[in-house]
């Protein structure tokens, strides 16, 4: 899994590609860390993810309720097969997405 970080003030855009599975999301969550102290807007552009396991899930849901605390999350672009994985799973009523 590639993971693209680009911060422009308070806001941190993460653009994922490839696979968020148990092998790659300890990676997501090492990134998401320190990222996002001081962000009060979190973005993940998901137009590049082909895959999301639950424990993908997790590591969203996780930086859901840190940016409840301090800010927003969105997520944008997301593929129809992930948006199946979200409306099965009931994501669609807790995390914020933007197509």
């Amino acid at each position: 899994m590639n993971i693209i970080k680009k911060q422009e003030g308070n806001t941190l855009s993460i653009a994922l590609e490839g696979r968020l599975d148990t092998v790659t999301s300890p990676q997501l969550e090492g990134e998401l860390g320190a990222a996002v102290n001081g962000v009060t807007e979190l973005v993940f552009d998901l137009a590049g993810l082909d895959y999301i396991s639950s424990a993908g899930l997790r590591v969203l849901l996780a930086a859901q309720k840190a940016m409840n605390r301090q800010g927003k999350l969105t997520i944008r672009n997301v593929k129809p097969e992930i948006m199946e994985i979200f409306e099965v799973t009931g994501f669609v009523d807790i995390l914020n997405i933007e197509n």
